[in-house]
């Protein structure tokens, strides 16, 4: 994918900021829906098994429709159809609060994932690209944003769940509102277009073997991330029978630690480099499980879901920068290492739950210390060469911009 010749270091800066307040957007709509659940389940009328197999489809929809977004990138344009893809994503948010019933709630959530993923692709991609142009890590601090964005839009639902809102009213007044700040930021990001005689991606096809590697160190945060975040409390509970009030703040200080790690992230990366910063992630966060597993007393328990939240915030974002680099086609490989990202957070909180009901929730987290040094054993697969290839006209004109 081309685009204009010279990008001076001003209109990177100002792309920087676009795509930022993009993730932004992205995470509020997660964090308004978020908060809106139990609303949504009382107005279709399902109760808990049936409302756990509809929160299934946002993740079936976006693993069947993030492969889509290359194709409709190199038709439209970067800018164009990120533009329209981040608008349906916001505008989905109201579908889930006007279902009736299970069947209606469960599509509905299927357009909910599949808006969402191919617009976390589109938006992906042109981070990667920004950060290749700028020669230096930002998509940790983005996705640090996308958190922040979470914790905006959720602070705007539990008002309105506070305040008896009814749901399709909140939903309907916060797609209007992002999908006007959406459109907004999407006018500065980059407008990158395919040339005339470059190859279509194909609408549908395997993630390239480079995304499945690099998918595996995804897969292994993402797993640790879902258990730690469903399951952190429910431990504290059950195995060292805290207070609810105890194992609630163990959901806080693993939330808190990622968001920290995230935003101050892509200092560290670029003084000690991806690998190094996912293999000392890696041994942090396996210090952590081991101290989930081993420890007994709740205050350490709780610093070891603080250390396993600190030691895997920042991988996958990597993975996504490290999979935009790692081949001629960013967009496919950001798509299929969001697909097995996506894949590991739906499984997780089950796979624990059922290591739990065969063994005790001790192994489970066992399991989870396992995956994440993994982290450790696999962190070499996310270097790459790819920002040394920035483009000459850029860091000419980056050079120009600086002189006085």
């Amino acid at each position: 994918m081309s685009s204009e010749p010279v990008v001076g270091l001003r209109q990177l800066r100002r792309a920087r900021l676009a795509v930022a307040a993009v993730f932004c957007v992205h995470g509020a709509v997660t964090g308004s829906f978020a908060t809106r659940i139990p609303w949504i389940q009382d107005h279709a009328a399902v109760g808990a098994g049936q409302l756990g197999l509809a929160l299934a489809f946002p993740a079936i929809g976006a693993s069947v429709a993030m492969p889509l977004a290359g194709a409709i990138s190199h038709r439209f344009g970067a800018r164009t159809a990120l533009r329209g893809l981040l608008a349906l994503w916001t505008m989905s948010l109201v579908l889930p609060s006007f279902a009736p019933n299970l069947f209606a709630l469960c599509a509905a959530l299927f357009v909910y994932g599949a808006t969402s993923g191919m617009s976390d692709v589109a938006m992906n991609a042109l981070g990667v690209e920004t950060e290749n142009r700028l020669d230096r890590s930002i998509m940790s601090g983005l996705h640090g944003m996308w958190s922040a964005g979470a914790l905006i839009g959720s602070a705007g639902g539990t008002l309105a769940a506070h305040l008896g809102s009814d749901a399709r009213l909140h939903h309907t007044l916060a797609a209007l509102t992002l999908t006007a700040l959406g459109l907004i930021a999407c006018q500065g990001v980059l407008d990158l277009r395919s040339s005339a005689d470059e190859e279509p991606p194909p609408r549908f096809a395997l993630p390239p073997k480079s995304a499945l590697v690099i998918g595996a160190i995804g897969f292994c945060a993402v797993f640790a991330e879902g258990a730690s975040l469903d399951w952190s409390a429910v431990y504290l509970r059950d195995v060292l029978d805290t207070s609810p009030g105890l194992a609630a703040a163990s959901t806080t200080a693993f939330a808190l630690t990622m968001a920290v790690a995230r935003l101050a992230g892509d200092r560290i990366v670029d003084r000690f480099g991806s690998v190094r910063t996912v293999r000392v992630g890696g041994v942090l966060a396996t210090i952590g499980g081991l101290m989930v597993v081993l420890a007994p007393h709740p205050a350490l328990t709780l610093c070891g879901f603080a250390l396993i939240g600190l030691g895997v915030a920042v991988v996958v974002p990597l993975a996504f920068a490290a999979a935009g680099r790692s081949g001629p086609n960013p967009s496919q490989a950001i798509a299929g290492v969001a697909t097995i990202t996506y894949t590991s957070g739906l499984i997780a909180p089950s796979a624990i739950g059922a290591v739990a009901d065969a063994t005790s929730l001790v192994v489970s987290f066992g399991l989870v210390t396992v995956l994440a040094f993994g982290l450790v054993l696999g962190a070499g697969v996310l270097r790459s060469a790819g920002r040394e290839s920035v483009k000459a006209g850029s860091v000419e004109q980056a050079v120009q911009d600086r002189r006085p």
